[in-house]
């Protein structure tokens, strides 16, 4: 039954239509079978609504909106007649060309939607829509149902998180990943038998929002490069068609739902990383795709000749902190948790959500606190990677609005890695790393801190230790792109090699990093295949490469199991002992009659911790009462960046308690005597209870 205000009231071709709703904005589908289309633009002097015919590069109808269907600063119209499963949409939006102003309307160019849950041209990687001409991006209309089964968001605990970074193409698209739909979501879906054996609960996925693969793609060496790594948007509301194995069938919003709520029946969560600090548009000579032809003055940060600021180091830097920008990241972030039951975000370069339309810091961000404090995100997780390409650096000084916003803490990253490699000087640091970071974020918040030795931007864990120096040549930017300090060490030998000692050399020095970090205190993250040492062949800047470079070589699974089961094993005994993810400030004594974390020198109880050294050590005692467990439990954790071997001193225990070994890392003895010895550069792991 139609209500008085959904009568259509003007006819053009076989379509009917009236004025509309204002929210949502967006096309949505309505029950009957009409569709509402609202879209706003401040200073535009008139907006058209153009219709396709899926795949046809000609509009089969415009329809003008009447002045009256605009309501404030919103161009609002309901449609009756459209085929929703074969139309594509676009806009036109009428108004000044005055570049040196910020104005750049352009009656000529159909716009996309900047609220369009799905885009039309890429539903196949690597594959034009349409050879004879630059992709044209188009908002489609989509039907939301899904059969979620009483699916939630999982809302696990932050402390208890062990969480797992992934390109969605990458994780599956080589032929010895071993699954049906290479490069897919249902290529990842089918992998999470593996990631719940691994003992991952959460995994952060690059970017799966709308991008153009072939965004300045070229050519090198006979070879395509692409937009691979996607940290370039075209729409916030859309996912990534490419990565869908039903796309051409228009069905990657089903996939994408399907695949997360296969995960959170494993118990695994879904953080998204999400770019609202720049778009695809780029800089003043950048396409037009919405942004900049319907409101370019409210969604960019603008210089007072017209120029785009760069904040981002791609070109424009989007205006987040003007109202409309921060209701559109608002409405986003609110639709992938409701519509598809996302459980988080890491927002990449988020010290940009903090500047003004000036690009001045601003102590108190409004984006940042609204989103910290809306009541649809109240449970989300909120991870910022707390620096930008201007140089604003804010690890340990985010806007936390109380302990709301976790971050990807550089420092605990540089301070590892530069430590196990012989940095003596690192020391003192690295005591307050694995504590918490409480120097960072204060007394017991270490779940401000997401730890981590590597991440898709620089070196996998095995180049890390087998590269000096990193191996760009691929990029086609004369080596001169990536990152030049990467606190890495060859031990011995640059790149690949059959050497035995050398190779048992960085096998240990990838078991020590992980042994540190899956002890210290803090959200710990690994980067996909870390643990069964994946390489990317010394290239630390992966980002164009759709090739062996960057995908998970999985037959080193089998190659590198001891490996892959020493961190299995590290994940499981974390798990186990909540002392080390949750807890007091360390040299606080709890019911065991002993500091819930202390720090040791080669001597037990015995470390100066403002000294430089290279051999320490460090013991959990929990608490079973507190925190539910049968027995008391101790955790030693030894640990030997130096060239040369060392014996420990163990902590007496309580009567009736005795030192066992759980894990080393590749050289390690104990006669019963109250000490052992370590191999030069290796860790050790034992428990008593």
């Amino acid at each position: 039954m139609l209500l008085i205000d959904d009568i259509p009231t003007n006819k053009i071709g076989p379509l009917r239509y009236r004025a509309g709703k204002v929210f949502p904005f967006g096309a949505t589908l309505r029950e009957d079978d009409s569709v509402n289309f609202s879209v706003y633009s401040k200073e535009a002097t008139g907006c058209t609504l153009v219709l396709f015919h899926h795949g046809q590069k000609k509009p089969w109808i415009k329809i003008p909106f009447p002045e009256e269907y605009r309501i404030g600063n919103v161009y609002t119209m309901l449609v009756y007649g459209i085929n929703s499963e074969t139309t594509e949409y676009g806009y036109i939006f009428d108004g000044p060309y005055e570049p040196e102003k910020g104005l750049l309307y352009d009656k000529n160019r159909v716009l996309l939607d900047p609220y369009a849950k799905s885009i039309s041209g890429r539903t196949v990687w690597g594959k034009k829509h349409r050879e004879d001409e630059q992709f044209v991006h188009r908002g489609q209309i989509v039907d939301e149902d899904f059969t979620w089964g009483g699916d939630k968001p999982l809302e696990i605990p932050v402390e208890k998180l062990v969480i797992y970074e992934m390109h969605v193409r990458s994780f599956t698209q080589n032929k010895n990943s071993n699954v049906r739909h290479r490069g897919t979501y249902a290529g990842v879906m089918e992998k999470i038998p593996y990631l719940k054996e691994l003992g991952i609960n959460c995994v952060e996925l690059m970017p799966v929002f709308e991008f153009d693969e072939f965004e300045n793609s070229r050519e090198v060496g006979g070879k395509r490069l692409y937009n691979y790594w996607g940290y370039s948007t075209v729409g916030f509301f859309a996912p990534k068609a490419g990565y869908a194995a039903s796309a051409p069938l228009g069905m990657e919003g089903y996939e994408f739902k399907h695949m997360i709520k296969e995960f959170h029946k494993n118990g695994i969560e879904v953080v998204l990383d999400v770019v609202f600090n720049h778009t695809a548009e780029g800089n003043e000579n950048g396409p037009y795709i919405s942004y900049r032809g319907i409101d370019n003055r409210t969604y960019y940060l603008l210089t007072p000749e017209g120029y785009y600021y760069n904040f981002s180091g791609c070109g424009n830097t989007m205006n987040c902190n003007n109202p409309i920008v921060r209701h559109m990241v608002l409405d986003c972030l609110r639709y992938w948790v409701t519509a598809y039951h996302v459980d988080g975000f890491r927002f990449d370069l988020a010290s940009i959500l903090s500047r003004d339309k000036d690009g001045a810091p601003m102590m108190n961000p409004p984006l940042l606190n609204n989103i910290a404090n809306d009541v649809v995100l109240g449970k989300s997780l909120l991870i910022a990677e707390a620096w930008d390409a201007g140089g604003l650096y804010q690890v340990g000084n985010f806007h936390h609005w109380g302990e709301r916003w976790a971050e990807w803490n550089g420092k605990y990253r540089d301070c590892i890695r530069k430590f196990i490699k012989g940095g003596e000087e690192q020391a003192p640091e690295i005591i307050r790393r694995i504590s918490g970071s409480k120097d960072l974020y204060g007394e017991g918040g270490f779940e401000s801190s997401v730890n981590f030795v590597c991440c898709h931007d620089g070196f996998t864990l095995y180049d890390l230790v087998s590269y000096n120096d990193k191996h760009n040549e691929a990029n086609g930017e004369g080596n001169q792109d990536g990152c030049n300090d990467n606190d890495s060490w060859n031990c011995g030998f640059e790149g690949d090699t059959d050497n035995p000692d050398i190779l048992d050399l960085r096998f240990r020095q990838m078991k020590n990093l992980m042994t540190i970090l899956l002890t210290s205190r803090g959200m710990p993250m690994l980067l996909s295949g870390d643990e069964f040492g994946n390489t990317q062949f010394g290239n630390n800047n992966a980002y164009c490469h759709d090739d062996e470079i960057s995908w998970l070589d999985w037959s080193l699974l089998d190659k590198n199991k001891h490996l892959y089961d020493y961190v299995k094993t590290l994940i499981a005994f974390r798990k186990r002992h909540p002392v080390m993810y949750t807890g007091s400030a360390d040299g606080e004594y709890n019911g065991t009659g002993y500091p819930e974390l202390s720090f040791h020198g080669c001597r037990a109880w015995d470390i100066d911790t403002n000294s430089p050294g290279l051999a320490f050590a460090y013991m959990y005692a929990e608490d079973g009462q507190k925190y539910g467990l049968k027995n008391n439990t101790f955790i030693y954790v030894a640990v030997n960046a130096h060239w040369e071997d060392h014996d420990f001193e163990l902590p007496i225990l309580p009567e009736g308690y005795k030192w066992e070994l759980v894990l080393e890392s590749g050289g390690y003895g104990y006669d019963g005597s109250g000490r052992i010895c370590l191999k030069n550069r290796s860790t050790a792991i034992l428990k008593a209870n």
